[in-house]
């Protein structure tokens, strides 16, 4: 028998004739399946628990509100539907009512392309800040969410 260098298991499958039959597969292929399925279903998981839990809006006059319609305009979150983090700082621009404009830089490879192109690193969440011409790329969930709460907590 020739070794391949992959540990191979085996399951059994029983054939129409009723006789029982080894089927080989390479662990890391099957390790890579359970790996992806936990994920996905974490990931929805922690989506659901996100959309019973979510904080209530913050009220604000209809003046305030415009002035924070108005500001949050220059922001953009990129983020990945449901990574944990990206949740966290979706959490806060609900709970602040800020407007953000959200996009994906999973699924999106344009808005990929853009997060690595300008912002230096696919990575997020990550907000994009455009003040005075100029653009920052602000990285991490917590710098993230501080920086809301010190601009918009108050207004």
């Amino acid at each position: 028998m020739k070794k391949t260098g992959i540990d191979r298991r085996f399951f059994f499958a029983r054939e129409k004739s009723g006789k029982l039959r080894a089927l080989f597969f390479p662990v890391a292929r099957l390790n890579t399946v359970i790996v992806k399925a936990l994920r996905v279903g974490l990931g929805q998981l922690i989506i659901f628990i996100d959309f019973i839990t979510r904080p209530g809006k913050k009220q604000r006059p209809a003046e305030a509100q415009a002035q924070v319609n108005q500001a949050a305009r220059s922001l953009t979150l990129y983020q990945f539907h449901a990574c944990p983090f990206c949740v966290k700082t979706r959490r806060t621009l609900h709970r602040l009512n800020v407007p953000v404009a959200l996009r994906d830089a999973k699924n999106n490879e344009q808005d990929r392309q853009t997060l690595l192109e300008q912002g230096g690193k696919i990575k997020v969440p990550c907000l994009r800040i455009e003040e005075n011409g100029e653009t920052t790329w602000m990285y991490e969930s917590k710098v993230i969410i501080e920086y809301l709460d010190q601009r918009f907590a108050a207004v």
